[in-house]
């Protein structure tokens, strides 16, 4: 097996060589149709409570410093503290993919698109391994929530699954 510190450099190499040919959307939207196979379910069925569900597992097994909270009855915040991916990634002497932090939302978008929630990731960029999520079963509420953002935040920090 591949320890994960090989893993990450390994998939980070992989996203430079997609991104000179445009293919880090087939990437990520092929990602997407097999995490299908592993989540489509639990969301469609528990909504934002699998979301939550699926994400204390994977706190667990990726070793993340990630809150998850329930902001109200139509939100879910997850804030990774100290992403271990992108920390793995910045301590790379060949560094990290300008388009990095996507990957998350790159799988995440299409998926939740599919089972009816709303996401607006708030990325901080690659000098700071973190982020912040927020998923939503109402569009209002996701709307309002990524309209505040862009209050705070640059634009293009500001990444949706939804106009």
């Amino acid at each position: 097996m591949i320890p994960s510190d090989h893993f990450v450099r390994f998939y980070n190499e992989v996203f430079k060589f997609l991104d000179k040919r445009d293919g880090l959307r087939d990437y990520y939207d092929e990602i997407s149709r097999h995490q299908d196979f592993h989540c489509r379910k639990l969301f469609k069925e528990k909504g934002l409570e699998g979301v939550e569900e699926y994400y204390r597992k994977i706190r667990v097994e990726e070793n993340c410093d990630m809150d998850i909270e329930r902001l109200g009855g139509h939100e879910l915040l997850l804030r990774m503290n100290r992403c271990p991916s992108l920390s793995k990634a910045i301590d790379n002497d060949a560094g990290a993919c300008p388009k990095y932090c996507l990957h998350c939302p790159g799988w995440v978008h299409p998926l939740y698109t599919r089972v009816g929630l709303y996401d607006v990731y708030d990325l901080k960029g690659l000098d700071e391994p973190a982020c912040t999520e927020y998923i939503c079963d109402d569009l209002e509420v996701a709307r309002a929530r990524r309209d505040e953002l862009l209050k705070i935040r640059p634009k293009e920090q500001i990444i949706c699954n939804f106009e």
